[in-house]
């Protein structure tokens, strides 16, 4: 079995330049179409296999709304992957995540609205 190197800094800019954040938040910076992904409390372990399986839940939603504020589907590697789930476990790496990193056109593109249903789904 091959584990991907993780490398939360690397997940914090894939989080912008992937497009997540357009639906997603992290430190109340970011869309709210989608449930948060503010790390939990410090000492958890990453999962990459629970967040994978959490993105896998909220699947069929998330590349609607892909394809509807974006305009395509995200492509994601296993190594982005283990990227983007090590900046979800790593408080640290979020508390370096600011409005500053959102590029003014993703900024535009934010979903403010809160998607109930992706709530339930991504749980």
């Amino acid at each position: 079995m091959v584990m991907p190197a993780m490398d939360s800094e690397r997940g914090r800019k894939l989080f912008v330049h992937k497009g997540c954040v357009v639906c997603h938040s992290v430190n109340g910076v970011g869309g709210k179409a989608a449930p948060a992904l503010d790390a939990p409390q410090a000492g958890a372990n990453v999962d990459i296999l629970e967040f994978a399986a959490r993105m896998w839940r909220g699947a069929e939603i998330m590349l609607v709304l892909q394809e509807m504020e974006l305009g395509y589907q995200i492509e994601l590697s296993g190594a982005d992957l283990a990227d983007l789930a090590a900046f979800a476990y790593d408080a640290e790496e979020q508390r370096r995540f600011s409005p500053d990193d959102i590029p003014d056109l993703i900024k535009d593109w934010s979903v403010d609205e809160i998607f109930d249903e992706l709530d339930t789904m991504a749980q």
